[in-house]
């Protein structure tokens, strides 16, 4: 995917409103972020792109597929989604070498973030998010187990959970 020169416009929606935007940034969490705005199509097709790699099992190129269309919008609620699974997708980076702790702390993080951009799935981004966290609970239940026992993480708790689809035309 070629990437995205930053342009500086004013963003629309509720970060507008809320007036939490700046030129080529925007307040999120209290914590000032990136921005460089993405315009639908592109947006679109780098989502459908990095759930695609991340359905692969490409974990560290759905982080980098999905990165250009979290920064390019200004929706602080699809931020916050895209934001997750991003964290999902890096928590399976460090799987896949060998940090559990990593993984722990990466889950941790995107479940946070998806629970809070699950309004935003839907057509755009169309993963069930209710399954997803389910998963990501679980796994973040046996690596803490896992953890306080001494013992290396079961198989499971290591193993990317399924991106299941949203219904057609359903929405969180």
């Amino acid at each position: 995917m070629p990437s995205v020169p930053l342009r500086t416009a004013a963003p629309t929606g509720p970060v507008a409103r809320a007036g939490a935007a700046h030129e080529g940034r925007i307040v999120q969490g209290g914590r000032v972020k990136a921005y460089r705005p993405l315009p639908l199509p592109e947006r679109a097709a780098a989502i459908r792109a990095g759930l695609a790699a991340y359905r692969r099992g490409d974990y560290f190129l759905a982080h980098e597929l999905l990165e250009p269309a979290w920064l390019g919008s200004s929706d602080l609620v699809e931020r916050d989604l895209l934001s997750g699974l991003i964290k999902l997708a890096a928590a399976y980076v460090h799987a896949a070498r060998g940090n559990p702790v990593g993984v722990l702390k990466n889950l941790r993080g995107a479940r946070e973030r998806l629970e809070r951009g699950a309004a935003a799935a839907g057509e755009a981004i169309p993963v069930d998010v209710d399954a997803l966290v389910a998963a990501v609970d679980l796994r973040i239940r046996r690596l803490e187990a896992a953890a306080e026992r001494g013992r290396r993480p079961p198989r499971l708790a290591l193993r990317a959970p399924r991106l299941r689809r949203l219904a057609a035309g359903a929405r969180r």
